[in-house]
């Protein structure tokens, strides 16, 4: 499940063992989007196994 807004993304990481690996791609892919660094992009878990990823306040 990936839920996309403007500014920011949710996705359900069903396998454990690749949660590390798809959270850098999808900081990757937030941060080019947007043209940001990837210190500017937040990362939360919002629901088990689900994750969600948005910008900063600096963007």
């Amino acid at each position: 499940m990936t839920f996309d807004a403007a500014n920011s993304v949710t996705h359900k990481i069903c396998d454990r063992s690749d949660v590390h690996a798809t959270l850098d791609t999808l900081v990757e892919d937030l941060a080019v989007r947007h043209n940001t660094a990837k210190s500017n992009i937040a990362v939360t878990c919002s629901g088990p196994n689900t994750f969600t990823l948005s910008l900063g306040s600096g963007v």
